[in-house]
């Protein structure tokens, strides 16, 4: 893959990164069997609940996911999860 369009905005860094990118010597991180479990745990759906919502707030749900190409379900689960993992804060 060559990005030879963008290389004028490039600085002297930015284009020896580029360039040794290009020429294959660029190796990604070394990932442990530890990694590749806890990002399967990470990624189980095991549990199925059934929760009550109003109906304004489902089809709000639904528009922003809709906006955003995924399922709605999805898109609360990983509102769920966000919460969860202390990246979304209550206001109360």
């Amino acid at each position: 893959m060559s990005f030879s369009a963008n290389r004028e905005n490039l600085d002297k860094e930015e284009m020896e990164i580029l360039e040794a990118y290009e020429a294959g010597k660029l190796n990604g991180a070394p990932v442990s069997e530890a990694m590749i479990s806890a990002a399967k745990e990470t990624m189980k759906k095991n549990k199925n609940i059934n929760i009550r919502i109003s109906e304004n707030d489902l089809e709000a749900i639904k528009l922003l996911a809709a906006k955003d190409g995924m399922p709605y379900q999805t898109l609360i689960g990983s509102i769920i999860h966000k919460y969860a993992s202390g990246y979304l804060q209550s206001i109360v």
